[in-house]
């Protein structure tokens, strides 16, 4: 097949990767020198790894027409976002699977928000609070001060809990006062975390709800696990940092409202940045004693946990394609798709 996919070589593009390769198509990794290593092992899944110096190249003119050159496409992740940047991805050259202007919507602050689309989507999310309204356990998200690909997230139980831990991560220089522009402070919802992983599909004009997963965080991730007396004594904030995903089902009579939110935030993305969301988004929802769902952080285009599926395919997907897929193989399908039948148009911008 003559179109390429490619993809930053970062996040969830392996899955891509492996996808691509499934439906025939050969592959383009955008590596970083000093990190593409993983890519250069898995040669069965790798065509061709441009090595760069920085990820920022990719938005250069010689990057860019190279991958004209190749007709490529971008399938575009968080890492894209985070190390091009919104301006770059919207102002490239290359060709990118989806719905490229809905990127900068993964944002909670500015004009463009995801804010904006659940409240027009009617989807229940977290009251938000400025710090002196702080009358509940709430969570707070916001940059990390030396990697700002890292949300800094914290908790507190009440606004002096707020203050002193604020005070402490700035003291240690976790985060910085340049952060706490972008700061946003979530009433701390109770309940069991899922991520939805959704695809919409253009081509078959259909949502689908490809798989579900849970984030692995560190140093989250150790300190639950240890009992509470010890927690106390140590007296540590933990970090939160994403370092992996693991596969999970959820229950079968939420299902309705899986669609239901599904298809209203679909609409919602219609109406604010026309055509919509194309291809994979992640709704990040915690599921309420009540069994309502409330959707707590936003992803409009492949997410990370997608990772765990790799290989293997997805538990939902079978219900579509007699057979498990994985996210970045829906994707490549939806590509194959669109070549076949001329509608290349639907998919790409």
């Amino acid at each position: 097949m003559n179109v390429k996919i490619a993809a930053l070589a970062s996040h969830s593009a392996l899955d891509v990767f492996d996808g691509a390769k499934d439906e025939g198509f050969q592959t383009i990794g955008l590596c970083k020198k000093g990190r593409e290593r993983p890519y250069l092992e898995f040669k069965a899944i790798m065509d061709k790894c441009m090595i760069l110096d920085d990820f920022k190249e990719i938005i250069s003119d010689k990057v860019q027409d190279s991958l004209l050159s190749e007709n490529a496409i971008i399938v575009p992740n968080r890492s894209l976002a985070v190390y091009v940047g919104y301006d770059g991805i919207e102002n490239m050259k290359t060709k990118v699977f989806g719905n490229r202007y809905m990127l900068r919507w993964e944002e909670r602050v500015g004009e463009k928000n995801y804010y904006k689309i659940l409240n027009e989507a009617k989807i229940s999310i977290p009251k938000l609070f400025k710090p002196e309204e702080i009358d509940r356990p709430v969570i707070v998200k916001l940059p990390e001060a030396k990697r700002k690909v890292e949300r800094g997230f914290f908790f507190a139980v009440n606004k002096e809990d707020f203050e002193v831990k604020l005070n402490e991560l700035l003291r240690n220089n976790v985060i910085d006062n340049e952060g706490l522009k972008n700061m946003v402070i979530e009433e701390f919802v109770f309940g069991a975390h899922f991520n939805l992983n959704y695809f919409y599909s253009p081509i078959f004009n259909r949502l689908e709800l490809i798989s579900v997963d849970r984030r692995i965080q560190s140093d989250w991730d150790s300190l639950y696990r240890l009992p509470a007396d010890i927690q106390i004594k140590l007296g540590r904030i933990p970090r939160l940092i994403e370092v992996g995903h693991e596969p999970v089902t959820i229950r079968e009579s939420l299902l309705e409202k899986v669609f239901e939110i599904g298809y209203r935030f679909v609409e919602a993305t219609q109406k604010l940045e026309p055509p919509g969301i194309i291809g994979p988004f992640t709704l990040q929802v915690m599921v309420t004693p009540d069994l309502d769902l409330v959707v707590y952080d936003v992803a409009p285009r492949i997410g990370g946990g997608t990772n765990a599926y790799m290989g293997i395919g997805s538990q939902y997907s079978k219900f579509y394609f007699g057979k498990p897929i994985s996210l970045g193989r829906r994707i490549a399908l939806e590509i194959k798709r669109a070549i076949i039948n001329n509608l290349t148009e639907k998919i790409l911008t």
